[in-house]
């Protein structure tokens, strides 16, 4: 089936999240007391009861990985094109910044307005299913904004959302095994791995201490080209060479 999907209709992302707030202390008290309820299981220490530092350590750690406790600040899509010479192109761009209701309305409105279709077109990342996809459909539904198409998957069966092509997913052939990465598979399928400067750990300091969100957007596209690259390899397809790829600038 990968083979036959064109991939000028495929939409490659991929999302960074980081913290809620800078600390566990800035945090309100409500969220300060759902944290401590939350916080034990994050850290697979279920029952116990965490100390005010284990607190603030976990939360720095692990809040980014939750919707209900972070927030994105970065989503970098790539979109594949012929030119007149039919020959294949990949444009990349990023929505970025501190507001995340503004760029998640500005993500929403570019998916319906060139990927409005769920028959016809396709958004592919890597473990897209498990973290990209409810990730962005929580935090749009958590600024109460209107669900893009593509993301209007809410009980929805599996047949019904086909176009949420996941590059781990297509490596696992059926085995239930844990998480397999992109720089992993960048190394047994031999194309470049997209690390080569912070990785996800890196993003939340990054963002709150360092305030360079345009660092984080260029290691956000990085792992869209690798994501792309790697679907290449699924379709046994020439890699994008450097002078088919294209930054939109941020």
């Amino acid at each position: 089936m990968v083979e036959q999907i064109d991939i000028t209709r495929i939409l490659f992302l991929d999302i960074e999240t980081v913290s809620g707030q800078p600390t566990y202390r800035q945090l309100s008290e409500q969220f300060q007391q759902l944290w401590a309820y939350k916080a034990p299981g994050a850290l697979k220490r279920y029952g116990e009861e965490l100390t005010e530092e284990e607190l603030v350590e976990s939360y720095a750690d692990k809040a980014a990985i939750f919707a209900e406790f972070g927030k994105i600040i970065c989503i970098s899509v790539g979109a594949v094109y012929r030119d007149k010479d039919k020959q294949l192109k990949l444009r990349l761009k990023s929505f970025s910044g501190r507001d995340e209701a503004k760029l998640l309305q500005e993500f929403s409105e570019m998916l319906d307005q060139y990927y409005g279709d769920p028959a016809r077109y396709f958004i592919c990342g890597h473990n897209i299913k498990e973290f990209d996809v409810p990730y962005m459909c929580r935090r749009i539904v958590a600024h109460q904004q209107k669900l893009p198409a593509l993301l209007d998957i809410s009980g929805k069966k599996p047949w019904e959302t086909k176009h949420l092509l996941d590059t781990m997913e297509l490596w696992k052939f059926g085995d239930r095994k844990a998480y397999v990465s992109l720089k992993l598979l960048a190394a047994v399928l031999g194309f470049p791995s997209p690390k080569d400067d912070i990785d996800g750990s890196d993003v939340g300091r990054v963002f709150w201490e360092e305030d360079d969100v345009e660092r984080i957007a260029a290691y956000c596209e990085k792992d869209v080209l690798a994501t792309a690259q790697l679907f290449l390899r699924y379709q046994r397809k020439p890699l994008f060479g450097e002078a088919q790829v294209h930054y939109v600038e941020r």
